[in-house]
């Protein structure tokens, strides 16, 4: 049998041997220098294995059943994690990733004969194979939750292995956000639990410090996380590459903030204080604030005729009926319509700029920056002709106009990418110089019911072709 702690000590004496400067890292070319990042991760993966499962054990020996006696205990430590935390000179949040994977690896590997395999065997064998990475894991592990009266034990399985085959497309961000969703397809009545449960965690803390400033920490629901977002937004979003300005009071407003001597973090905070002030200030009897920011609730016809759930722009879980109600209620609707595949609205070419109801209508299809992997929000974003107006004879249609960031506008403009249409799918052709096939990437939505939507529609197309 091999003994691991052996077998860590000569693998990091090859590694040490093998050390190179900074300098023969500069010399690399660009197929050299993605081969040792490849290299590194792999390498990555199989201390992170290690790791974890020496963090599991450590958990195990100073459960709390065994008191002072425990491992960390014994040891000085409250718990397993300070106890790896003080060893590894890591984070707490790391030394809990740790031990939440490795323990969750010890209990795959040896179930008892009382319980059936755990259900998140797949992810402990993916994560022992090097073929997945400790924070992919942990993303999968907390996005899909536990098995609980709604949700059993073989159908987080099949999740966790749909998630395992998306692993080379998914960073951790999306891994997590992806379970989620699928946590919240299995358990569509749990979703107001969940929202009232992240209410719950809500706080705000401040404390003078000694040298009298006030420094904080704070906590937000999805509802008010979305609101305190919007109004940063608004106020940073010059700065942010969000729409170029057409209105000239709209543009020397822009100029100014451009020009303005503070930094990002400052502005971001004097826009607090701002509200705050105007709060503090405004008549207690006085109904104030004719404009609120813009947090948009994502709700489908079917999803109102049956009392289903909703989506706050730009999060990640959705929201119950009760609170897409309390919106509907408050705000009214406007309706954005889109065909069985997810097509937009069309207005001709009479108009070179698309209208505001159309970059509504992108927003809630986009949920964002379109491009692959990018999580910049519609409100720091631009709408980009796919048919160039000049170039091509474009068209100012809802569905020939994407929402790009300022780069990555920048990026097709500049650097010859293209992004091109055949009904609601939207393909990311790279130049020729990047990929000489031009082997098209699909563009999915951000915005979980568009994306349904789009799903549903080519279901139907393969229905009829394998027809």
């Amino acid at each position: 049998m091999t003994n691991p702690t052996e077998a860590v000590i000569a693998a990091t004496g090859i590694l040490s041997a093998a050390a190179v400067t900074a300098a023969e890292v500069a010399a690399l070319d660009e197929a050299g220098l993605l081969r040792l990042q490849a290299a590194v991760s792999a390498h990555r993966r199989a201390i992170d294995t290690f790791a974890g499962l020496a963090a599991g054990e450590i958990a195990h020996r100073s459960r709390r059943d065994l008191g002072y006696a425990g491992l960390a205990q014994s040891n000085g430590f409250r718990s397993a994690e300070d106890f790896i935390q003080s060893v590894s000179g890591t984070t707490k949040a790391e030394a809990g990733k740790l031990v939440h994977v490795g323990s969750m690896m010890l209990a795959a590997a040896a179930p008892t004969d009382d319980d059936p395999p755990a259900w998140s065997a797949p992810l402990a064998a993916a994560l022992s194979r090097g073929g997945a990475s400790l924070d992919a894991i942990e993303s999968i592990l907390r996005g899909l939750g536990e098995p609980d009266a709604a949700v059993t034990p073989p159908q987080l399985q099949a999740a966790a292995e749909r998630l395992l085959a998306d692993l080379d497309n998914l960073d951790a961000d999306q891994l997590y956000r992806r379970a989620r969703a699928l946590r919240n397809e299995l358990d569509e009545q749990g979703i107001a639990r969940r929202e009232k449960q992240r209410r719950d965690m809500r706080y705000l803390r401040v404390a003078r410090r000694p040298d009298g400033l006030v420094a904080g920490s704070f906590l937000l629901d999805q509802e008010d996380g979305a609101l305190f977002l919007s109004a940063i937004d608004t106020a940073l979003s010059p700065r942010r590459g969000g729409p170029r300005f057409v209105d000239a009071a709209a543009k020397a407003r822009a100029a100014a903030l451009l020009a303005d001597p503070r930094t990002n973090d400052q502005l971001a905070v004097d826009t607090l204080m701002t509200m705050v002030r105007l709060a503090i200030d405004a008549d207690s009897g006085t109904i104030f604030g004719s404009r609120r920011p813009a947090v948009r609730v994502i709700v489908t016809e079917d999803s109102i005729r049956q009392r289903g759930s909703g989506a706050l722009e730009g999060m990640p879980d959705p929201v119950a009926f009760g609170t897409v109600e309390r919106y509907l209620c408050d705000t009214g609707t406007l309706g954005i319509l889109f065909d069985d595949e997810g097509k937009g609205i069309n207005v001709g070419r009479e108009r070179r700029l698309f209208t505001d109801h159309q970059r509504t209508g992108q927003s809630v299809r986009d949920g964002g920056c379109i491009y692959l992997n990018c999580l910049r929000p519609p409100g720091e974003c631009e709408a980009h002709h796919i048919n160039q107006w000049h170039r091509d004879t474009g068209r100012t249609d809802l569905a020939d106009g994407v929402l790009l960031c300022r780069f990555h506008h920048m990026l097709l403009h500049n650097n010859g990418w293209e992004i091109r249409r055949t009904g609601a799918q939207y393909w990311l052709v790279p130049p020729r110089a990047v990929d000489p096939q031009q082997q098209p990437i699909l563009l999915v939505s951000k915005t979980p019911a568009v994306k349904q939507l789009v799903d549903r529609g080519l279901d139907r197309t393969q229905e009829l072709v394998d027809a």
